[in-house]
């Protein structure tokens, strides 16, 4: 199909670039609508504080009767370049029909763009970091995704491919249930690890705003630390940390928001939010009315929470501590009536923690999520 290129130059572009998500899932019973206010922000370059150190440009493919039939954004991450040493840009937020021709056009505007900028590789799917929903869904289309994941029509892979995008990673997704992750084994494991490294978990309170900052400063320093190693991990700005932390809390509760502590000192945290999907799925018009509405309404029959981060100081990963944590994540969400978790994104190199989560705690590999790369010089 023969389509026109644009360029997204103003806030009407921008809100039609949002909406048009909405036409490539038509009667797809697992699109989980996104809130176009959320949208927005995760785009504002004045309110943003990502885009200190990054730009977007974003582009849409329009055919001859001037109807959306693919969108995509190309990002530049600086500190990315900077802390890795290499020149790779980004994009995502890719939608498109399920035509070569167009999706060709959207790729070859992201890479001009990209090259413009002096980069020579383009990895993606990610919208717009690392820290956010990221990477191409493989497997398990019948399944919508759970809170901050993302999902796309069974036919995407294969436009990647046949552009000459390869295989930078895949990701892992887990599904655990209650029966058999709080399991008697994992109760005195638990229970060994806590008393021989004298262990405390607490919860974090949200309603006690000031010492929630001081959590969140702590934890900003154990993730940058835990992280660091990671492929593909860019350490955040305070700025963006407190960002997205804020953001985090207002999905979150604090029966799942833990911070490990020995002697006093905390040395690893967790947090699993409620799957807020499970209510945005039938907040059809993305709006903010509509999703208060649904959440009323459904909020208590939310069965699942996905462990969205953990992270560990490096000097205490070997105690048995992320252990722990996802044992009084399962055991504090059953109490709140939630028998499910998802651990994810899970790297597949990561080999420590894919068998704690497959040979000790009894989990289902059953999503896989993948990175694609394409060298553009």
């Amino acid at each position: 199909m023969h389509c026109t290129i644009k360029k997204v130059e103003n806030n009407k572009d921008l809100l039609n670039f949002i909406k048009s998500q909405w036409s490539f899932y038509k009667n797809n019973p697992n699109f989980v609508p996104p809130l176009i206010s959320e949208r927005k922000a995760i785009l504002d370059k004045e309110k943003n504080p990502l885009y200190e150190h990054a730009d977007y440009q974003l582009f849409i493919a329009e055919n001859a009767q001037g109807n959306i039939v693919g969108r995509i954004g190309a990002i530049e991450n600086r500190r990315h370049n900077m802390i890795h040493k290499d020149k790779v840009g980004f994009w995502g937020f890719f939608e498109c029909v399920d035509d070569q021709e167009v999706a060709n056009s959207l790729f070859d505007a992201a890479a001009d763009w990209l090259k413009q900028k002096g980069l020579n590789v383009m990895r993606g799917p990610v919208n717009p970091t690392f820290n956010d929903d990221l990477g191409m869904l493989l497997n398990a289309y019948d399944q919508p995704p759970v809170v901050l994941m993302t999902y796309n029509p069974e036919y995407y892979p294969a436009l990647c491919d046949n552009y000459g995008f390869k295989k930078a990673k895949d990701l892992y997704a887990y599904l655990l249930n209650h029966d058999t992750f709080c399991s008697e084994k994992l109760l005195r494991l638990a229970s060994l690890i806590k008393e021989r490294h004298k262990i405390d978990i607490r919860c974090i309170d949200f309603k006690d705003k000031k010492q929630l900052q001081k959590d969140i400063d702590v934890i900003r320093e154990i993730y940058n630390a835990a992280w660091h190693p990671n492929w593909g991990f860019v350490k955040m700005t305070d700025k963006e940390f407190n960002h997205m932390a804020h953001d985090l809390v207002s999905y979150g509760i604090s029966e799942t928001t833990l911070m490990a502590e020995i002697e006093g000192k905390p040395v690893g945290f967790a947090l699993a939010l409620p799957d807020m999907n499970q209510v945005l799925i039938h907040n059809k018009n993305g709006g903010m009315l509509g999703a208060g509405i649904q959440l009323l309404a459904r909020k208590k029959k939310i069965d699942l929470v996905r462990i969205i981060v953990l992270g560990i100081l490096p000097e205490y990963q070997k105690l048995g501590v992320d252990a722990l944590l996802y044992y009084t994540i399962g055991e504090n969400a059953y109490k709140v009536g939630i028998s499910k978790g998802e651990a994810s994104w899970i790297l597949e190199d990561n080999l420590m923690m894919n068998r704690a989560l497959t040979q000790t705690m009894h989990a289902n590999h059953y999503k896989t999520y993948r990175i694609y790369d394409k060298n553009i010089d």
